[in-house]
């Protein structure tokens, strides 16, 4: 549960260009397309990742803003896929609680075994709401 709204949760996520500043994994963000609204629709990321730094862009969906947010991988380094989504769901009558769910398919060019990818995933799962929370109620 994090307190804030749908709405200013979806704000926090689209404005892409600040994510190095509460995201601690994400070195660089460049917006490369806009929907006629001014929101990103691709973006490329440098981040860190497995000890290293990786790359890669991202093409967003906005069908269910604000209520969600999705994004399928357009290109990346070291990720084959890197699909996800947010969903938000105002908490009633608890003022400007929502619950978020964060969904994350990752599959990586180089073959790992499925426990290490699910451990990997649920890992960076806890660690992104952490920091969304930090962000929002900071």
């Amino acid at each position: 549960m994090i307190r804030a709204t749908p709405e200013e949760l979806f704000a926090i996520l689209i404005d892409f260009e600040d994510y190095p500043s509460w995201s601690g994994d994400i070195k660089a963000v460049q917006v490369l397309a806009r929907d006629e609204q001014g929101r990103g629709t691709k973006v490329t990321y440098r981040a860190a990742a497995f000890g290293r730094s990786t790359s890669l862009t991202l093409v967003y969906d906005y069908s269910e803003a604000p209520e969600g947010l999705s994004w399928v991988q357009d290109s990346g380094d070291l990720t084959r896929c890197y699909d996800g989504s947010y969903s938000f769901e105002a908490s009633v009558g608890d003022g400007d609680d929502t619950e978020v769910v964060y969904q994350l398919t990752v599959e990586l060019k180089v073959p790992l075994p499925g426990f290490v990818k699910r451990r990997a995933e649920g890992r960076l799962g806890v660690k992104v709401l952490r920091e969304l929370k930090a962000r929002a109620e900071g």
